[in-house]
């Protein structure tokens, strides 16, 4: 099959923070033929008030923060990204909100469902929630740390995160150690010969949960 997704350049995402705080810190996994070849991440200026129950889950706080610049000072990053190859998340509808509250539209990039055409959107994205679903039907739950478990990847997770991950953000909630858990969950899908032989557009029309959505990428995926 053309174009397999797993010689891809894609890029993992995973933010901490919420429409009402702003996003207050990035993880970002680049991955390349499906394996991770690099880790990008920051703490970001909060733009409106971070509540104590949030601090509680990601752990940080007004002092953590302080002289961090904005998420919005680093579009010309963001959208070269986007450029390169779809982007990744797990259940991606929060960091496609997310992202959209800061930017709404990308540059003028590929459109990876639709080979040869252009989109000035941030997706469809690579979702691993809505791929493991299909994947490993069944299972108690399909949140990221307990599918890392389930999955028996956790091990794997604590080793990149070794290698990649700032010493003081290694746990869930944290927006690099979550991207890097993401990031071996979706390399573990490519370990799977019926799911690396995917190409680009059926992995995206996998990842869409919308059924009209998805049969339309498939539509587009078959005639291309």
């Amino acid at each position: 099959m053309a174009n397999p997704w797993t010689e891809q350049r894609i890029h993992f995402i995973d933010f901490e923070g919420n429409i009402a705080s702003g996003i207050v810190e990035y993880g970002v996994v680049e991955m390349g033929g499906s394996q991770i070849v690099a880790l990008h991440t920051r703490l970001c200026r909060p733009t409106g008030r971070l509540r104590i129950e949030d601090v509680a889950v990601h752990g940080l706080d007004e002092a953590a923060l302080a002289g961090a610049t904005p998420l919005a000072e680093d579009f010309a990053q963001f959208a070269d990204w986007r450029e390169t190859g779809p982007l990744a998340a797990h259940f991606a509808g929060a960091e496609n909100s997310l992202i959209k509250s800061v930017w709404p539209y990308p540059r003028n990039a590929p459109d990876f469902a639709r080979p040869g055409q252009s989109s000035t959107d941030w997706g469809p994205w690579i979702d691993t929630g809505a791929l493991y679903r299909q994947a490993r039907p069944g299972l108690a739950a399909y949140g990221l740390a307990e599918l890392v478990v389930a999955c028996g990847l956790q091990g794997a997770v604590d080793a990149v995160a070794a290698e990649f991950c700032p010493t003081e953000r290694r746990r869930y909630h944290a927006a690099p150690y979550d991207a890097l858990a993401g990031a071996v969950l979706l390399r573990a899908l490519a370990a799977e010969p019926a799911w690396a032989e995917l190409s680009v557009g059926q992995l995206l029309a996998l990842s869409t949960l919308d059924g009209g959505k998805r049969d339309a990428l498939q539509q587009r995926d078959l005639f291309d």
